[in-house]
């Protein structure tokens, strides 16, 4: 079914709608009553679709592998592949080019609280590496 058929079909619907309420109510603005309806079958309508179409059975986001850089330390490799790919990219937008959270937000396409705990998770799971390691004692972090 192509855009215009679903357009058609929803004014109709829509129509049909404000018939069968018609002469029970009294209407000030129509058009916005109209509007009212059409917009609230829509979002039925994609609820519908959203119901209908098939689980995504991938799981969860998959990460891509951590590049091993010259010079990179390797606990650090290892680290940086236990974060999730969020955490990592708010991490690398906030330490590598140096934006603040509400840019990192903007670049990520989120909130700056989402930001706020991708960095804060994050940063402590490198922490948590990092003492493993006997790099980091309990009073540094």
């Amino acid at each position: 079914m192509d855009d215009s058929t679903r357009a058609w079909d929803l004014t109709q619907e829509t129509l049909a709608r404000m018939g069968e309420r018609w002469e029970r109510t009294t209407y000030d603005t129509p058009a916005a009553y109209a509007r009212t309806v059409m917009v609230r079958l829509n979002i039925d309508r994609i609820r519908r679709l959203r119901r209908e179409l098939p689980r995504s059975t991938a799981g969860p986001e998959v990460a891509a592998p951590v590049e091993d850089l010259d010079g990179m330390a390797p606990w650090l490799v290892e680290a940086l592949s236990s974060l999730s790919p969020r955490q990592r990219t708010a991490l690398a937008l906030r330490h590598v080019e140096d934006l603040d959270v509400r840019g990192i937000a903007e670049r990520m396409s989120g909130s700056e609280g989402s930001v706020k705990s991708h960095l804060s998770r994050g940063t402590e799971r490198l922490r948590e590496h990092a003492r493993g390691r006997g790099l980091l004692t309990t009073r540094e972090g």
